[in-house]
């Protein structure tokens, strides 16, 4: 007897293949950019592990997701979906401390250093958090569609995504691309890789899957409130509250070469 196919079913976790395979290639990729960028801001010494407390439990918590997510994707490419399954509750509330510690390290930045010279100071600011919310709305949207695997694994890709910024503002060289240093590291290169699967998309199936228009809509959306905050009045009048009477106060507001 022929049956309907029922559009309320969700797609299965799929098994191991070239698909996923791209996938933990994509996932390793972004991994190489942010561990890369950060290795070379310490092996060119513009970094160092005498720096406070603050920066080393931020890199644990960062660092210790990467890893986190490298393995999510290798459980999945190798079908061990079971350990996926319970290793995904881990990620889960691993994201709220990235949050925190995120907006922390940025307000520790701009009051110690005004942030990198080569953004501007209320930009940097208001653009660290805008990511990170990004970030963590599209791991929740992700992990809220886990059962549609081909929703999940697009909009996890595109939260990691966000993530590469940190990672390209110290391999790209940001102080020659002054005035479109943080649009280039925080929208522009993160953005390729959502690209990149878009095409993978449209040479196998010749469409575009729409978790990739989702997750790059939320990356543009957020950007751009970041920098509507930063450039309004009210915006810089609160990043000029936020470092006043910190060495932070003492650099110039605007994205300058250091």
């Amino acid at each position: 007897m022929a049956t309907i196919a029922d559009p309320t079913i969700t797609e299965p976790l799929p098994r191991a293949g070239s698909r996923d395979r791209f996938f933990l290639f994509l996932s390793l990729a972004m991994c190489v950019v942010i561990v890369g960028g950060f290795s070379l801001n310490l092996a060119m010494g513009r970094s160092s592990f005498g720096l406070p407390l603050i920066y080393h439990v931020h890199a644990f918590i960062f660092m210790g997701w990467l890893a986190i997510y490298l393995a999510q994707t290798g459980l999945v490419a190798s079908e061990n979906v079971r350990v996926h399954r319970r290793l995904g509750w881990i990620a889960l509330g691993w994201v709220p401390l990235m949050v925190v510690l995120g907006m922390a390290i940025t307000l520790h930045s701009v009051r110690t250093v005004g942030g990198p010279p080569f953004f501007a100071l209320p930009e940097f600011a208001f653009g660290n958090p805008a990511g990170l919310v990004c970030f963590a709305g599209l791991v929740f949207g992700a992990i809220a569609l886990r059962r549609r695997s081909d929703w999940h694994k697009r909009l996890m890709i595109c939260a990691v995504a966000v993530l590469t910024g940190p990672g390209f503002g110290r391999l790209l060289p940001m102080p020659f691309l002054i005035p479109w240093s943080w649009v280039v590291a925080a929208l522009i290169a993160p953005a390729i890789f959502p690209v990149i699967g878009m095409a993978r998309d449209w040479m196998r199936t010749r469409r575009v899957h729409p978790a990739w228009l989702w997750g790059w809509g939320a990356m543009i959306g957020t950007f751009a409130v970041g920098e509507v905050l930063a450039f309004t009045p009210l915006g810089t009048a609160a990043a000029q509250a936020i470092v006043a009477g910190t060495p932070g106060a003492e650099r110039p507001f605007a994205a300058h070469f250091p």
